[in-house]
């Protein structure tokens, strides 16, 4: 198979998919790859690295796609790239549908191939290629939390941490998973008083026990998260529904009663977020102001810390691609269930229900669309 790799284009989008090491596995399996000229720059990977593990580097955006069998992205195609993308042709990348009705819309109406790294599921419910980059977007958040607590970038003027005498920030968590244990983690390690609300509470149990105690849980519910919200100085959203848009747990009324130079970040933004005040925004233009409270909410965070990013999502993202190149899109579901679950779009056909269900779009079963190679998974 030809596997493409191309340069981001996404707002200071600096990570890459495929490292040099990874292009070297796919060539040594029998494949192809083909890389635009400075895909890996932004991650300190050089084009001579590349070549050396045998690739070939093509000059141009339209080159990768015109030529590959498969796209390996990182993020989601930007409106200029929806043409690009052929019927035959496989997209393994980072979609987010639920929260974007046009890249839906265009990867039926191109009659794609969509394989979406956030949905690929293990049977215990884990998100394999998601976990790399929440666990970087929750460290992340209590740092731009610390930053824009900054008097100097709009905030109260307060120290994460504190100092001897003098109290550090309140950060309250909303969402005890990944993003919210690493961003609790940070916080708690940077010296802020941490508070995580999540409904599950076996989770805030485990949390509870590795944590050792330093981290305040509270069952989520709305008395909760709005007595909590009040008394923070950073709100950290990290609400997930695997594939489905973030429901809005903090309402416009519950930002309103924070302090004057509070910070929300916003980590569920991607899939819409979970802050009924949030909007998308980019590493070029990252913050916005409501009622007073500084609002965070850029939806590639790791695009930021691209070298960190990239070496800990091509971890694990690469044995799934090598499925896919080996064995192409029907042969690598049919014998991986786990795969399968990341087949968002098909054939024009939506086959992820909780996409379809976000903008009222038939959805037709992975099985319907594949019919007889598919007798291995489910519908």
């Amino acid at each position: 198979m030809i596997v493409g790799v191309p340069r981001e284009i996404k707002d200071w989008e600096n990570r890459v998919s495929t490292t040099p090491a990874g292009a070297a596995e796919y060539v040594t399996r029998g494949h192809r790859v083909v890389v635009e000229r400075g895909a890996g720059n932004g991650s300190g990977f050089a084009d001579d690295e590349y070549a050396a593990a045998g690739a070939a580097l093509v000059d141009t955006h339209q080159a990768v796609f015109a030529q590959a069998e498969m796209i390996v992205k990182v993020k989601e195609p930007v409106p200029a790239e929806y043409d690009l993308l052929r019927p035959d042709q496989l997209l393994f990348t980072y979609l987010h549908l639920a929260a974007d009705e046009p890249l839906t819309r265009a990867l039926m109406r191109n009659r794609g191939r969509a394989v979406a790294y956030e949905t690929v599921q293990l049977p215990t419910g884990a998100l394999p290629l998601l976990t790399p980059m929440s666990e970087v977007a929750g460290r992340m958040a209590a740092q731009v939390g610390a930053h824009y607590l900054e008097r100097t970038h709009g905030g109260r003027g307060m120290l994460l941490g504190g100092v001897p005498g003098v109290p550090g920030a309140n950060v309250v968590v909303v969402g005890g998973g990944v993003v919210g244990t690493n961003a609790a983690q940070m916080a708690l390690g940077m010296g802020a008083n941490v508070t995580i609300l999540d409904r599950n509470i076996e989770r805030l149990r485990f949390l509870d026990q590795v944590l050792h105690g330093r981290v305040h849980t509270l069952a989520s519910n709305k008395q909760n998260v709005a007595a909590a919200v009040r008394e923070a100085d950073v709100l950290i959203g990290s609400v997930l529904i695997a594939g489905a848009k973030a429901p809005k747990l903090v309402t416009a009324e519950m930002v309103h009663t924070m302090r004057p130079g509070a910070v929300v970040v916003d980590v569920a933004i991607d899939q819409g977020g979970c802050i009924e005040t949030a909007r998308p925004t980019s590493h070029s233009d990252p913050i916005f102001d409501v009622g007073g409270v500084i609002h965070y909410c850029v939806t590639n965070m790791p695009g930021a810390v691209p070298r960190t990013s990239t070496f800990a999502l091509s971890n694990e993202t690469l044995p799934y691609g090598l499925e896919l190149a080996d064995l192409g899109l029907e042969g690598a579901v049919a014998r991986d269930p786990v795969l399968a679950k990341g087949v968002n779009v098909l054939d024009g056909k939506v086959t992820y229900a909780a996409v379809a269900e976000a903008f009222d779009l038939p959805y037709t079963p992975l099985a319907d669309v594949l019919g007889g190679h598919l007798s291995a998974v489910s519908a």
